[in-house]
This record gives structure tokens, C-alpha cells and sequence, in this order.
């Protein structure tokens, strides 16, 4: 290798498995190698990837650079070795290996010798015993039942308190899908990159720091393009997926009724379809190669293909239960029985509430969306029959391929006579969470519809927090222990009168 680096003037490389067997030889340039893509190699938790690199640098002087330490923490390789080469001979041996993790934060060791037989290891002993360290440190730090480890990041040009906000509701998405979170990370920055969203260098900083901590996954609090995925998931080993993915995960698994479950499918499949990435009209069925005679249908269309029809299908499907539920409601109107949506941000509180109101035993988990499916009880108040509705949560930056899927689903508040709005009053952001409540009210065209604001939790706020919530025109109740439901039954029965228009209701409730 060193005769033949320095007869090219080039770097040369080799990929060697434990086995001993060279996977890959590699012809750089005067200043480096570029190590291709390793995907079908060995991946997963805590593991190596079962190949030492080793390739050669003109000059001897030349020792372990930041590109080789940045490649081997990446790529989680065996070990780097650096052959300084002088007139055609290997002069110096530069070993670069991972360390377990450790709390001083060091991440790697680096050893030089002059000759191969001045190298004290058996490779396939020492790199077996490295791996089980860095595996058992791993493991000391996991939290037990975890499936997930993962790292947050939130990029964008809002200042510190919105990210740590923002950081701290996706690490509350993170735990509601039994994911772990071992460190939360926040850059300020002007504009995106299209490439990779945040800077690579940046980039290769987290993902370092990832295999460290033990991290599995790394979870973007921004929606990431298909282009953005795929060059970042080519960089590492890690899982890489944005905020949309992860809420659709938190759906499918709270999803239990047929309906639920459709409108789950149809949310991922609306995701995933953009980002099965071709090559346009080139990988075109009916259009492939020069002249339209091309191979055939590739793979990858196929999966288009499918994925369209069952999108089709699905739709359909949500349609019949749209009607459905529209003759359910119309049987409603002919009965004269006023219905009243129960809504607001996620995990305020809405089905305990109506379990209170109605004693009913609707699950209940203090976990986000925990509700996606319309719960409908009967509230019987003073001889009157009222159908109060539980409703899916809302959250800010709602995912559009959510609210298209939810579709049906959102349809039940058209028919509302009027609204119970839920906010967690032990919530800092409480301000927050309204805003983007009515923000979706707005959307779908509803903002002008009669509603009550009920300020749940209350009995979680000390004296400071209640001098706090009074400046906000609600009523205080806590649905766990019953403080201020007598008080919230009149104003419902106050909500439901006829004629009663939006303001003139607000004003009613901020005086009672």
C-alpha cells in the first residue's frame, strides 16, 4: 500500500471485516479518501460496525485528523489506522479507536508506533471486549422498558424560550412513545439548509455526541423534506425521523377503533408517498427508458403504485363512515338534543372531564393523544338531554397530513351547538395553548361557534398560580376531584340556550 500511494500520490484504503477478508480498496486523492455508503454492513444498538479501515497518508509526519475521527465515530468503525509513508515505506502507525462512554466525555483514544510488530493487540480479542464495554456502559445508563434512546433537535430562527418550550413538548411526544431522551439539542439559525436542515457540521457534532450517550434515534422537532432525510440518514448509523413521523407513531398506537385505524393508515401512507424517492419520469412505469421502452416496472414504483390505491381505498372507506356518522347527526337534530364538543390542546384534560360530567368511564392516560377516536356520553341536566363529545387533541404545528386524514373525524364539531374549551391551567404556556387551539378553529371555520373556557387542573396551582389564571376570562374546575363542577354545569346549561350569540356568551362567562 505504501509503495503504491506514493508511486500515485494518492491515498490509498482498505475495509477489512473481522475475518480478515478486504470488503473494499479505496483510491483517494493528496488529501484524503472518501469511505462509500456501508449500509448493508452490521448496524444496530451499542454495535460496531465490524470493519477496521486502515489506508495510507504521504507523509509521515501525518497523524490522525478530525475527518478520520469524525468517520470513525459516524460510521461506529472498528478501529482507523494511519500509515505514514516516506519514499515508498510505511515510516509511522497511527491507531484510532471508540471509547466507551464515560463521564469525563472522552470519546476516543488515539496511539502511535513505529512498526506493525510494535502493536500489542489480537484484533478480533480486543475489538470483541471493546464492544461488550461500550454495550455494558450503554446499558448502565438506559432506562429500563425504554425502546428508544434518543436525541431532540430544534433548529430554527425563534429565540431560546420558544425552543426549550417546543423541546419540552416533544420530549413529552418522545415518552408517550416509550422513547427515552438522553440530551435535547437547540441551534439558532437564520434560514434551513436544504440539504441537511441544520449546518454538517453541526450535524456530525449530534450524532457523535449520539453514540455516547447510547442514543438510537434522533428526533427533529421540525418536519424534515424527503431530500433532508436521505442525506442525513446516509451519514450514520442512528434512526432519523421529524416531529410528523413521530405524532404518527403516537397514533398508531393509540388507535383502537375501525375508524381510528383508517385515519392512522391514511396519515402515514400521506407521509411516506412523498418520500419514496425516484428519478421522475425515469422511473416511470409507462415511461421508463429512452423512447418509453424501458425494463419494466421497478420496485420502487411498484410501491408507489400500491401505496396510491391503498390511499384510494382507505378514502373510500372514511367516507362511508363519514355518512354514517352524518346520519347519526342529522337523527340528532331531528331529536332536538343539543350537542356539545369537548376540545382543546392535548393532554388538558377533556376525557376526564367528561367522565366527570357524565360518569362515565372513557379511558383516560395522562399521556398525549390519548383520545383519537369521538367519545359521545349523555348528560342529563335538569330533565335535559345534552350529548357532550369528546374530541382528538390538538397540538401546535398540527401536521397538515393529519388534519386531511382527521378529517372525518373533525367534521363531528361542524354539528356542535357549542364548545367546551379545556386548557391545562397548571400549564405555563397556557396562553400558548389556547392560541393555537382557535388557531385551528380558524382553520376549519369554526371560530365563531358558542364555547365555554374551563380551566381544568386547578387544584394543582399554589396561591401565586391562581392570582395568575384569574386574569384569563375562564371558568377554574379540576375534572379529578370535582372543585367547581356545580359552577360548570350551570354555565352549560347557560351555553346551550337558543339565540345566544358568541360575545354575548363570552361576557356571561368571564362575570361568572
Amino acid at each position: 500500500m505504501a509503495e503504491q500511494s506514493s508511486f500515485l500520490s494518492r491515498q490509498i484504503a482498505v475495509l477489512i471485516n473481522r475475518k480478515g477478508i478486504i470488503t473494499h480498496v479505496i483510491c483517494g486523492d493528496q488529501h484524503g479518501i472518501f469511505i462509500p455508503n456501508l449500509e448493508e454492513f452490521r448496524r444496530g444498538t451499542f454495535r460496531l460496525k465490524g470493519l477496521r479501515c486502515i489506508h495510507t497518508a504521504l507523509s509521515k509526519h501525518r497523524g490522525v485528523t478530525n475527518e478520520d475521527l469524525t468517520d470513525l465515530a459516524l460510521l461506529r468503525l472498528d478501529a482507523m489506522m494511519i500509515i505514514g509513508v516516506k519514499g515508498g515505506l510505511p515510516a509511522t502507525f497511527h491507531l484510532a479507536y471508540l471509547l466507551p462512554p464515560d463521564d469525563e466525555g472522552h470519546k476516543w483514544k488515539i496511539e502511535s508506533f513505529n512498526s506493525l510488530t510494535d502493536i500489542p493487540y489480537n484484533f478480533n480479542h480486543f475489538v470483541r471486549e471493546l464492544e461488550q464495554n461500550i454495550e455494558t456502559r450503554c446499558r448502565l445508563r438506559a432506562i429500563s422498558g425504554a425502546e428508544e434512546r434518543a436525541i431532540l433537535v430544534h433548529a430554527s430562527s425563534k429565540g431560546e424560550e420558544f425552543a426549550k418550550r417546543s423541546l419540552d413538548e416533544l420530549e413529552r411526544l418522545a415518552e408517550t412513545c416509550n422513547v427515552q431522551v438522553v440530551d435535547k439539542v437547540y441551534q439558532r439559525i437564520g434560514r434551513y439548509n436544504p440539504a441537511h436542515l441544520i449546518g454538517k457540521g453541526k450535524l456530525k457534532e449530534i450524532l457523535i455526541s449520539g453514540l455516547y450517550l447510547g442514543a438510537t434515534i434522533i428526533i427533529f422537532d421540525q418536519n424534515l423534506t424527503p431530500v433532508q432525510a436521505n442525506n442525513i440518514s446516509r451519514m450514520m448509523d442512528l434512526k432519523i425521523i421529524d416531529r410528523t413521523q413521530l405524532i404518527l407513531d403516537i397514533f398508531a398506537r393509540h388507535a383502537t377503533t375501525k375508524g381510528g385505524k383508517l385515519q392512522v393508515e391514511l396519515a402515514q401512507l400521506r407521509y411516506t408517498l412523498p418520500r419514496l424517492v425516484g428519478k421522475g419520469t425515469a422511473m416511470s412505469r409507462l415511461m421508463g427508458g429512452i423512447g418509453g421502452k424501458g425494463p419494466g416496472e421497478t420496485k420502487l414504483e411498484v410501491d408507489r403504485r400500491r401505496i396510491k390505491q391503498r390511499i384510494s381505498s382507505l378514502e373510500k372507506s372514511l367516507k362511508e363512515l363519514s355518512k354514517r356518522r352524518a346520519q347519526r347527526r342529522k337523527k340528532r337534530k331531528r331529536d332536538m338534543i343539543p350537542v356539545i364538543s369537548i376540545i382543546g390542546y392535548t393532554n388538558a384534560g377533556k376525557s376526564t372531564l367528561l367522565n366527570r360530567l357524565t360518569k362515565s368511564t372513557v379511558t383516560v392516560a395522562d399521556k398525549l393523544f390519548a383520545t383519537l377516536d369521538p367519545s359521545t356520553r349523555l348528560l342529563f341536566l335538569n330533565g335535559k338531554k345534552i350529548l357532550l363529545s369528546d374530541t382528538v387533541g390538538f397540538i401546535t404545528n398540527m401536521p397538515s397530513d393529519i388534519k386531511l386524514a382527521f378529517k372525518a373525524t373533525l367534521e363531528e364539531l361542524e354539528d356542535s351547538n357549542a364548545f367546551i374549551h379545556v386548557v391545562d391551567a397548571s400549564n405555563p404556556f397556557i396562553y400558548e395553548e389556547i392560541e393555537a387551539t382557535e388557531e385551528i378553529l380558524d382553520e376549519i371555520g369554526l371560530l365563531e361557534t358558542k364555547r365555554l373556557l374551563v380551566l381544568n387542573k386547578y387544584d394543582l396551582l399554589d396561591d401565586e398560580g391562581q392570582k395568575k389564571i384569574k386574569k384569563i376570562d375562564g371558568l377554574p374546575v379540576s375534572a379529578k376531584t370535582g372543585l367547581g363542577i356545580n359552577r360548570l354545569l350551570s354555565s352549560i346549561e347557560d351555553l346551550i340556550k337558543p339565540n345566544r350569540p358568541l360575545q354575548e356568551f363570552k361576557a356571561i362567562s368571564a362575570a361568572s
